[in-house]
């Protein structure tokens, strides 16, 4: 798939489909004016007649107008004259990308270059198009017998009035088709079930993105290297299972040697029973999802390989399955973390945040100038912003209001979570330095404390994407977020 902005002539424009856009208010977009001279007021009978709507994710599709070369016309829907919200652009963008992505159109011309977004320039127009256009190209039929019917788009016009603003906007396309790619590694290797997606499986996927590129190099750590470094954390939760846990070290350079990298630390747990702390039955299926923090960490790093910054980037993946068996873990053992901290292990159902705190303290080697974890790590923090908002954690008030600020800005949204001293006594043990669970108050909280208990001499931020990584219900499936902020975090940083 290819994208290009380009200044296009509209009546002689021959891609498969053409898209434009008409106004609540019956108005029509300049774009759409000039498709309703060409085509002798085709456009302005339709919309007086009712046929036509202007409702933001509305669409009218027309074939054969006369006078214009495109056999295939879109006509969406864009709200009201004075501008659109940013949440209903990207809703207009979703309408445009589900519309475009069939198996019979090849090529596209967007017109949209009119469009009006309260707060955001055309550059940000033109990422997030791309973006939702890259990501609505995903059928997951991996395991399927039948394969789905994928799309055929091939080539997408974006128009723009000049070469020069061209030349601005290009770069942006990219931006998004990347990170809409990103999404689409993270949904696949989240929609993937647990037999298949195993630690080992995890590593393989990194070594292939590896793969002929100079600038990524892959390491991974086996139990036994792990056991020499001590990681009693991590280890206690693949006590239980036949699958080997791993510890997958994957590093971008794309900048001078000297510059400290950026972390990006995910939470693996290809699945999760909860081990001796056994779940419910009911939805359990859903726990291959809960490596969908180190999926989205996969597919930060995709997209970070496919636009080449000048950025150095650590990703850390600790992958793990949690299983019961006779040599699992138990509620009340204790381990010893590569910290140095012990741990009593109250509840094994807790086991996001054994694996990630090792993984956390080995981050600590490359001396990173910020690391973010990411898991899907607690019920909790559901309970406390839903379905639609990450929880989002610092250690650092510039790092913490630096992600919730792009949060806003991409769409991607998180909200920041207290973490405050008061939270720390919850974790007090009898047994050990600390206890694995705080108590039934304050879930997401005191799971963040416990992060922070090995983070103190870095710049740190965790996101708790329990709620946002995948759907249930019909829509079942990984989402591909928070790809968009990770993304949006390290390109930021770029020199």
């Amino acid at each position: 798939m290819k994208f290009q902005a380009k200044a296009l002539n509209l009546a002689k424009q021959k891609a498969d489909c053409t898209v434009i856009t008409v106004f609540e208010d019956k108005t029509l977009s300049p774009s759409a004016q000039l498709v309703d001279e060409l085509s002798d007021g085709a456009l302005s009978a339709l919309l007086k007649s009712g046929d036509i709507v202007g409702k933001v994710g509305k669409t009218t599709t027309l074939f054969s107008l006369n006078g214009i070369a495109t056999p295939k016309i879109i006509i969406v829907g864009a709200g009201k004259t004075e501008g659109l919200s940013p949440e209903d652009a990207k809703k207009l963008f979703s309408t445009i990308a589900n519309n475009i992505n069939t198996p019979t159109i090849k090529s596209v011309a967007l017109y949209l270059d009119d469009l009006i977004i309260n707060h955001r320039d055309q550059h940000w127009c033109a990422q997030h198009l791309a973006q939702a256009i890259a990501a609505a190209s995903y059928r997951y039929d991996t395991t399927k017998s039948k394969k789905a019917d994928k799309p055929a788009l091939k080539s997408l016009l974006f128009n723009v009035p000049t070469a020069a603003v061209a030349k601005k906007v290009q770069p942006f396309l990219e931006r998004g088709q990347s990170i809409g790619n990103g999404m689409n590694v993270t949904r696949e290797l989240g929609n993937l079930p647990g037999n298949i997606c195993t630690p080992a499986y995890l590593a393989k996927q990194a070594r292939s993105m590896a793969r002929g590129n100079p600038k990524l190099s892959v390491t991974i750590l086996k139990e036994k290297e792990m056991r020499t470094l001590g990681m009693g954390a991590l280890l206690s939760v693949s006590a239980g299972s036949e699958q080997e846990a791993h510890l997958i070290v994957m590093e971008y350079k794309g900048a001078a040697k000297s510059k400290p990298p950026h972390a990006l630390v995910g939470k693996g747990i290809t699945f999760d029973t909860g081990g001796i702390s056994l779940k419910p039955g009911a939805n359990m299926d859903e726990m291959k999802f809960d490596m969908c923090g180190a999926a989205s960490v996969f597919g930060a790093m995709s997209a970070i390989v496919e636009l080449e910054p000048a950025i150095n980037v650590v990703a850390i993946i600790a992958a793990s399955e949690n299983m019961p068996s006779g040599r699992a873990t138990k509620p009340g053992d204790v381990v010893t973390s590569m910290s140095g901290q012990t741990i009593e292990i109250l509840n094994t159902d807790a086991e996001g945040r054994l694996v990630l705190c090792d993984a956390l303290s080995y981050a600590e080697k490359f001396k990173p100038a910020s690391v973010i974890d990411v898991a899907t790590l607690t019920g909790a923090c559901m309970v406390a912003l839903g379905k639609h908002l990450s929880g989002l954690y610092s250690n650092d008030d510039d790092l913490g209001n630096t992600l919730f600020e792009l949060s806003q800005q991409c769409g991607d949204k998180a909200w920041r979570m207290p973490m405050g001293e008061e939270f720390q006594a919850q974790l007090d043990s009898n047994f050990a330095d600390m206890a694995n669970i705080g108590g039934p108050f304050g879930g997401s909280v005191t799971a963040a404390c416990f992060l922070a208990r090995f983070t103190q001499s870095m710049t740190w931020a965790h996101l708790d994407v329990a709620g946002t990584a995948w759907h249930s219900g019909a829509k079942k499936g990984a989402t591909g977020r928070p790809v968009p902020l990770l993304c949006e975090y390290l390109l930021s940083n770029a020199e």
